[in-house]
């Protein structure tokens, strides 16, 4: 196919919904179903209203077909086909993916292809307007994973087993095109695989050059351009292939409409003989080798390719129409942001240099399970995408805005765009640093700009509180440029002081993390606490509204009585029992009086890793010096996880969030418990803390006797004893020898 002449600058953007069905011995794991997208008829108009134009969709064989290819179950996709068509969103129908087919076959079974093209006749007379179809997703990678890796079924893990399997992926594609094609002679090929690249040390080039040019095979066999002695031709017949299995597709050649590409960070991997250098997990070999597989990213100090790279190389190779079919980051929302942005502009910038870019797809638009695992566990690994399904319903985060502005023909700005994503900071490498023996430095490093006078910055307050002390270290890991202030350098409850750190530092947005946060000595010092708990935050809010700034600051459960006794959710009615509580609820209503797009913060009992002002902290002294502690048994509340906590916080203010959120862990236990369940993670006697009633702990100011916390906007947060595992992970608390950790 000639190369088609790019008229415009700026590519479409596609979505899609992560929709694997893959086995794992006799279970079948399915994301539409485990991401609520398969109940939910709404997503489709969620989707249409980022003003994208096509949408990847599944109509897949094993939710379709999954007893036989005589019994057909149509009205889930029947009624998902009617409501795209009149939402007037174009569906491009996947019919596998990452799967193995149901039940009654296999990527093994000689009739796989056959199967699957009368799969694909069934799907094309049943919806014969569509013209757009992947019916096999990666299948390379799929192939890899099932019969070479041994990750999906069927679990094999020989290279002559993984050949058969591609291949009959493969042959499965060029027979369902035919059949759709005979139905509707318009149907084109959108055809997806991961195109990752292979580094390595000079030892291992031998081992890179096959795998690099082994990445390109679903796209050179269904294009004809697996040539008859070239080294996957001969690769092929050496593990036993037919050479008359291998030219049927010259034969019977497919080329895509569209050469789909899915590129991920942890595409492009390193090959390192040096093995002492990287976990067990990561070794492997070849038979003359024994190798470490790292990420590439991860340990290559003079840059990897990159998507702009790959993408160039699919056109020189092919000259057929591009696509970006999956674009997809489980990470922090601003690094998501920056990788999107990363591949928008690749392919806006390629377009520009006459190379046929179609589209960039945002992939996974409502988030993914487990596949940080690649599948093989339930775990219940969630990462948002598009749209955030830790909430009611999926809540539109910060991409979400991004793609709806790039699909408008606009430009997306963000502050947290400033820095570049992890991917290209030093900080990102977890191995010694090598260079790779290959020439072309293609995504060298830049470096980051974290605090200073000039750009566009955080301003953070409370400089020598835990919280502030959280944010600049977590902001700092996070790429996000700050100004952590002392109250010397920001009196919050100074109108001049307030405006003159604004003119000074042009933030983007304020947290405020300093406070009054005695709760006990507010009872005898009501003036003071009101001044740094109420007029402070209020008069933030109040510049914050004037230059219409984010804002952020925290409140407390102890706005609260405790007598609903169950989880307090952020609509309930706030009646606090002392000063401290009281002057945090005036806090939240006087806040959002002055501006209400502010974001308030309810949250309880802070424990984290890095100071020794925690509770955690005071029962592991007490324990290690041989005295007993008190606690609580009477008082419940939800210990917070400071790292959770900021991490959380962060995410909710680049996703433009405001009003009242609760975020804690979840999960609410008495001080006692907590106490206990603390000294028994480090090793300590948990018969050492000893349960007393609240009154008897010498405590001035009034305590509620249930405050735990539970959202109804969304819940970010990990099971408390999640996060204390974390905890004593990251603070190292020395465990005696002789004590084995629960």
């Amino acid at each position: 196919m000639s190369a088609t002449i790019v008229t415009a600058h700026t590519p479409e953007l596609w979505a899609g919904v992560e929709c694997t069905v893959n086995r794992v011995g006799d279970t079948y794991s399915d994301q539409l179903e485990r991401t609520g997208h398969a109940l939910r008829l709404k997503d489709l108009e969620r989707l249409a209203e980022l003003g994208v134009s096509r949408l990847r969709y599944p109509i897949l064989w094993e939710r379709t077909a999954p007893d036989d290819l005589e019994s057909f179950e149509w009205s889930w996709s029947d009624e998902r086909m009617k409501h795209l068509r009149r939402l007037g969103l174009k569906p491009i129908a996947g019919l596998v993916h990452h799967g193995s087919g149901p039940r009654y076959t296999n990527l093994l079974d000689p009739q796989f292809p056959e199967k699957l093209a009368q799969y694909a006749t069934a799907v094309a007379r049943r919806y014969p307007w569509i013209t757009d179809y992947t019916p096999v997703n990666e299948p390379l990678t799929t192939a890899r994973f099932s019969c070479l890796y041994g990750h999906w079924y069927p679990h094999k893990c020989e290279a002559v087993l993984f050949a058969k399997a591609f291949l009959a992926q493969c042959r499965g594609i060029v027979l369902s095109m035919r059949a759709i094609r005979a139905i509707n002679p318009a149907a084109q090929l959108v055809q997806t695989e991961d195109l990752g690249k292979t580094f390595s040390t000079p030892t291992l080039a031998y081992q890179a050059e096959f795998e690099n040019e082994r990445r390109w095979l679903t796209y050179d066999v269904l294009c004809g351009q697996l040539a008859p002695h070239g080294p996957m031709w001969d690769y092929f017949r050496w593990l036993g292939i037919d050479e008359d299995e291998l030219q049927w597709f010259h034969d019977n050649q497919m080329p895509p409409a569209v050469v789909g590409i899915n590129h991920y960070i942890t595409s492009e991997r390193f090959l390192d003989e040096r093995t002492t250098r990287y976990p067990a997990n990561f070794h492997g070999g070849n038979g003359r080798h024994v190798y470490a597989d790292v990420e590439a990213v991860r340990v290559c100090a003079t840059g990897v390719a990159g998507p702009k790279e790959i993408l160039r190389e699919a056109w020189d190779r092919y000259r057929l129409p591009l696509a970006v079919t999956e674009i997809h980051l489980g990470c922090t929302r601003e690094e998501q942001l920056r990788w999107v942005k990363e591949v928008w502009d690749a392919a806006v910038e390629l377009r520009s240099e006459q190379i046929d870019v179609r589209a960039v797809t945002a992939w996974a638009a409502f988030g993914a399970f487990d596949w940080n695992s690649l599948l093989t566990c339930d775990a219940g690994s969630y990462e948002p995408g598009v749209f955030d399904l830790r909430s009611p319903v999926p809540r539109p985060t910060a991409i979400a805005k991004m793609i709806r502005t790039l699909s408008a023909g606009e430009q997306f700005d963000h502050p947290v765009l400033d820095t570049p994503g992890w991917w290209h900071r030093l900080d990102r490498l977890c191995y010694p640093p090598t260079r790779h023996h290959h020439e072309k430095v293609l995504s060298p490093n830049r470096t980051v700009k974290r605090t200073g006078n000039s750009g566009r910055c955080l301003l953070i307050t409370g400089a020598t509180g835990t919280l502030g002390q959280a944010f600049a270290r977590i902001c700092t890991n996070r790429g996000l440029a700050y100004q952590l202030l002392r109250r010397d350098q920001l009196d919050i409850a100074d109108h001049d002081s307030v405006v003159s750190a604004l003119d000074r530092y042009e933030p983007w947005a304020i947290i405020n993390a300093a406070g009054y946060v005695r709760v006990d000595d507010a009872e005898g010092d009501a003036e003071r606490c009101m001044r740094e708990n109420v007029f402070g935050p209020v008069c933030l809010a109040k510049e914050c509204e004037r230059n219409q700034l984010p804002f952020i600051t925290f409140s407390s459960d102890l706005v609260f009585d405790g007598s609903k006794n169950e989880l307090y959710i952020e609509s309930d009615v706030c009646s606090p029992l002392n000063v401290y509580g009281r002057s945090k609820a005036e806090a939240e209503l006087r806040v959002l009086e002055h501006f209400s797009k502010a974001l308030i913060i309810r949250t309880s009992a802070f424990f984290g890793p890095w100071d020794r002002f925690n509770f955690v902290h005071a029962v592991l002294d007490s324990l290690t010096k041989g005295r007993p502690f008190y606690a609580a048994a009477d008082i419940t509340i939800s210990p917070t996880y400071v790292p959770d906590l900021v991490n959380a916080v962060l995410d909710l203010l680049i996703d433009g969030e405001h009003g009242i959120w609760h975020v804690a862990n979840s999960g609410g236990v008495t001080w006692a418990e907590f106490a206990r369940l603390a000294a028994l993670k480090a090793g300590r006697d948990p018969a050492a803390v000893k349960p007393r009633p609240g009154r008897s702990l010498g405590f001035v100011a009034p305590r509620p006797s249930f405050t735990a916390l539970a959202s109804e906007r969304g819940s970010f947060m990990a099971p408390f004893e999640d996060s204390l595992d974390r905890c004593f992970r990251d603070m190292r608390w020395d465990v005696p020898k002789n004590v084995v950790r629960a």
